[in-house]
């Protein structure tokens, strides 16, 4: 009985006036008077969706519109060499596994890990919007680079022998290349 005593006072209070469907009727603006109030600034009317496709994209099919915006937004990897210090390479560790970690703003967790079983040195690597740890962070600058190789490939342990380093010049924007990254620190 509850039950419908609330719907019917549902019912009641609903002031909304609901036509029957007209399937040839137009769709036009809503009256916007009675809820701002005559000389009220509005925003500009926004059309939903992507913005326009260079060059006038209107007749592109959707497909070839949403392939031009992705390649247009995707940031460039960061492109570079990691090396081990010559001091230290005869104590590297054999068959570890390579870390190579972007951070924003040089602390917090992880943007970007690339993780490289077995490496030998010097190693070329591309570290970009692939690599990122959470897919709908931005992949943007300044990005700082460090570099572990671990010993366990574990990366929550560093363990006697591990070795690390960051990149030489300190943080880069994504589509840098030539970044040095050098082990250079016994952990």
């Amino acid at each position: 009985a509850a039950i419908i005593v609330s719907t019917l006072l549902a019912l009641a209070g609903c002031d909304r006036n609901v036509e029957p469907f007209d399937p040839n009727e137009e769709p036009r603006e809503p009256d916007l008077s009675k809820i701002f109030p005559e000389g009220a600034e509005q925003a500009a009317r926004v059309e939903p969706g992507l913005p326009p496709v260079p060059g006038g994209g209107r007749g592109a099919p959707p497909v070839a519109q949403e392939a031009v915006v992705a390649e247009a937004t995707t940031p460039a990897p960061i492109s570079g060499r990691v090396e081990i210090a010559p001091e230290l390479s005869a104590g590297a560790p054999v068959d570890a596994v390579l870390f190579i970690i972007g951070r924003r703003g040089g602390g917090g967790p992880p943007l970007a890990v690339k993780r490289v079983p077995s490496p030998t040195f010097p190693l070329d690597f591309t570290l970009g919007p692939d690599d990122r740890m959470i897919q709908q962070m931005p992949f943007a600058g300044p990005i700082t680079l460090s570099a572990r190789l671990d010993g366990d490939g574990n990366a929550t342990s560093t363990g006697p022998g591990d070795l690390s380093g960051v990149a030489i010049g300190g943080p880069v924007d994504p589509g840098a290349a030539g970044v040095v990254i050098r082990l250079d620190t016994a952990l």
